[in-house]
């Protein structure tokens, strides 16, 4: 019996070992990388009571009745704030971020106040407190701000940059060694027989891998033979890739070698085929610490194969808590489409936002596993259910975005 995607993804990612190794980074290479520990800030965020527009900082008191008039003493910009203090009946210019003098409760907005001959004359009272950003508002120093397995983006350094950290220490990323096979294959730019198509699976995988926080390594493309074969697997295992990704020969053809080439090598079968579409004949398994999938040789099946499979494995060997979670989205279907047979089908469909505001979804009509161009021309995977009935305009849907 054929094992369910569920299934499978839940079998590979179970074989991850909870250590991880680690490694300290600068903060400038951090983009895409993993926390390997929490993070704790280590300063106060604003340090001090700063002001949260152009201004005057005044004492919300003296504008409690109006009309009056307030002696300006000073200036507070950001960086350079005013050293004295606010007594009754006056005020300070101030700008954006600058700190609020001592004895100011409030900020009154430049548009709200005149200035006339080294006084102001406000418009409208104001409340305490008011345009101020409190001494922490953002956060206060011994805090735990980002929690081990966050991947770190852009809004996330910037936090460790206030945090004033230059140093993170990260889960290595994983290196995944990819390995084509296939005498039907020449690499772009080289002689190309007759009978003979330019490999593009090792590109996409790569890519993957780089997009989800690995460090892919091309091996090139092996011929169908065992010991050119071999010679890839070897070369992972050099390499000590925590990965070795096979592309092609993994069907039951004459020229499919790719599984018993791997057991000659040593390696521990976990599985072989899932019900799904497409992509059903995978492998799955183990060669000592390093794990084993082998991707068909149709590009569309690869590359369904690598969202499926290899960019949540990719993400538990950084530590992800969430790599396991369903990565998978609600929206309607645009149209009629027919009853699904015993396998999971992920359909290649564009999106579109209906009136309604939900995404709509439309697969292509034809869905035949080797179409690149249709593949790179989709938005999304419309995942069909085993034995899902026939659906209708309007009826519900799960899709995984592409892009």
């Amino acid at each position: 019996m054929l094992l369910s995607v569920a299934e499978a993804r839940a079998q590979i990612l179970a074989d991850v070992s909870g250590e991880r190794p680690i490694e300290t980074v600068s903060l400038a290479q951090t983009a895409g990388r993993t926390l390997a520990e929490d993070l704790i800030a280590r300063r106060t965020q604003p340090p001090m009571a700063v002001s949260a527009m152009d201004g005057y900082a005044v004492r919300a008191a003296d504008l409690a009745h109006l009309p009056t008039r307030l002696k300006q003493i000073g200036e507070s910009a950001a960086g350079h704030g005013f050293l004295g203090r606010l007594g009754p009946g006056e005020t300070v210019r101030i700008f954006t971020g600058a700190p609020v003098p001592a004895g100011a409760d409030a900020i009154l907005i430049q548009e709200d106040a005149r200035a006339d001959d080294g006084f102001i004359a406000p418009a409208r009272s104001v409340s305490q407190g008011r345009f101020i950003r409190p001494k922490g508002l953002d956060f206060a120093e011994g805090e735990t701000l980002l929690l081990a397995g966050t991947r770190l983006g852009p809004s996330q350094i910037a936090l460790a940059a206030a945090m004033n950290h230059t140093e993170i220490r990260v889960a290595r990323a994983p290196r995944v060694a990819i390995l084509a096979t296939g005498d039907e294959l020449a690499a772009p730019g080289k002689a190309i027989g007759a009978d003979q198509i330019v490999a593009s699976n090792s590109f996409a995988i790569a890519a993957l891998v780089e997009e989800a926080g690995g460090a892919p390594l091309d091996l090139g493309i092996a011929r169908d033979e065992f010991a050119a074969i071999a010679a890839g697997i070897r070369a992972a295992r050099d390499a000590k890739a925590d990965v070795l990704v096979t592309l092609g020969g993994a069907s039951v053809g004459d020229h499919d070698l790719i599984k018993p080439a791997l057991a000659r090598e040593g390696m521990k079968l976990n599985f072989w085929r899932i019900a799904m579409r497409p992509g059903k004949p995978l492998i799955h398994g183990g060669l000592g610490p390093m794990a084993i999938l082998g991707l068909p040789g149709n590009p569309v099946s690869a590359i369904v194969g690598g969202v499926l499979f290899l960019r949540p494995l990719v993400r538990a060997l950084l530590g992800d808590p969430e790599a396991q979670s369903a990565r998978s989205e609600p929206a309607v279907l645009g149209g009629a489409i027919h009853a699904n047979d015993s396998r999971e089908d992920y359909l290649r469909a564009n999106l579109a936002l209906g009136e309604n505001g939900m995404a709509t979804v439309t697969p292509f009509e034809t869905q035949d596993s080797s179409l690149l161009r249709q593949l790179a021309q989709a938005d999304c995977l419309l995942i069909r259910a085993p034995h899902a009935p026939a659906g209708k305009a309007g009826d519900p849907c799960q899709i995984i975005k592409l892009r």
